[in-house]
């Protein structure tokens, strides 16, 4: 079970675990929230209590309970809405490459399937004061923290299920540098306020029984609901680099100011739905506030886009992408005024929720 917003044990963990299981042939299951860290006994109580002990009776007393032929994977898709997947991700999931291209002058670069012309090129400097919701919140202006590219509204659902990767050549102006690549889907929505203390949920003062109680343990526990909040856009998955250690993963080496240099990112396994009518976004920054520590200079970075590239794991691959991106889309509405969390400057119609700091309050 992970909370695909946790931002204490980062969702990529799970995804390589997850993965390598599946290499040494071991029986999986997996649960995916809309939580941050949270355990899922405080979202959703009874159902996993159920799961829990159904697995083990099969998997240490060898009961023949029927969990081993059930859906592999469940998700929550809206605060306590799930859906379940026989198999995850699912077997029409397919990596499908887009690519970044330049936009108009004073909006966004263009995301799609076609490689941008050769000498190509989107400039940012490290702001170490902004992350990922300040990005997503102007991405429809060219702000100099950022390089950002979206898609045309869709006009259907397009599903990303699994990890993703971003590749990209950087040219950096001084000799460290450090890298952020975030999906968003950008569009209203109302989800769990994974930011907010809770990470997703509030604890009510009712309790609920769990088995015998002793002296010293208390079986009894409160009950919760999900803490909801409605956004502008939401953040899908988000990977982090330096750019020092393009050569070698574990060493980091001093960078030369006007080389270019090509590098992966990994980012977070995630299962997240853009609905029609949204659009979504791959944006490359530098920092990413209160979730990657800034590198010791200020860099500037030039992005060769002709060498820059995104491999989405799509439901249906490319042809689910073509299909997604061509053809009538509804009207989304545009969401209403949310107030800033992030207290930044100039002031934005719609955000994300806050992000929480260290040891955050459950």
């Amino acid at each position: 079970m992970h909370g695909q917003q946790d931002l204490n044990v980062r969702a990529n963990q799970f995804g390589r675990w997850w993965d390598a299981l599946a290499a040494h042939g071991v029986e999986r299951k997996i649960w995916l929230s809309q939580t941050g860290h949270v355990d899922p006994f405080d979202f959703r109580r009874a159902e996993w209590v159920r799961t829990l002990h159904r697995w083990f009776d099969h998997h240490l007393l060898g009961y023949e309970n029927g969990i081993d032929r059930e859906p592999v994977a469940d998700i929550e898709r809206a605060p306590d809405r799930w859906t379940t997947d026989r198999h995850w991700p699912p077997r029409t999931t397919a990596p499908t490459t887009l690519r970044p291209a330049p936009g108009a002058p004073a909006g966004p670069g263009v995301l799609g399937r076609a490689p941008a012309a050769p000498g190509s090129t989107a400039t940012f400097t490290d702001d170490p004061g902004l992350g990922e919701l300040d990005w997503s919140a102007r991405i429809d202006s060219a702000t100099p923290e950022k390089a950002g590219f979206v898609t045309r509204p869709l006009s259907r659902d397009l599903r990303i299920s699994g990890s993703s990767k971003v590749t990209l050549t950087a040219t950096p102006s001084t000799s460290t540098a450090h890298l952020t690549a975030v999906l968003v889907d950008l569009g209203p929505d109302t989800i769990r306020d994974y930011g907010a203390a809770g990470e997703g949920i509030t604890t009510l003062t009712d309790r609920t029984c769990w088995g015998a109680s002793t002296p010293g343990d208390s079986a009894c526990f409160k009950e919760t609901e999900a803490r909801t909040t409605d956004v502008g856009f939401t953040v899908v998955s988000r990977g982090w680099a330096d750019l020092g250690t393009w050569a070698d993963p574990g060493r980091e080496r001093p960078l030369t100011p006007g080389r270019a240099y090509t590098m992966t990112l990994d980012l977070a396994s995630t299962d997240h739905v853009v609905p029609a009518g949204h659009r979504l976004a791959l944006i490359v920054g530098g920092t990413d506030k209160d979730l990657l520590d800034p590198p010791s200079t200020t860099p500037t970075l030039v992005l060769d886009l002709a060498r820059t590239r995104a491999e989405l794991p799509l439901v249906g691959g490319a042809a689910a992408f073509a299909r997604a991106t061509s053809g009538p889309y509804p009207a989304v509405p545009a969401p209403s005024a949310v107030p800033s969390p992030l207290g930044a400057e100039p002031p934005v119609a719609v955000t994300g929720p806050r992000l929480p700091g260290a040891g955050a309050a459950r």
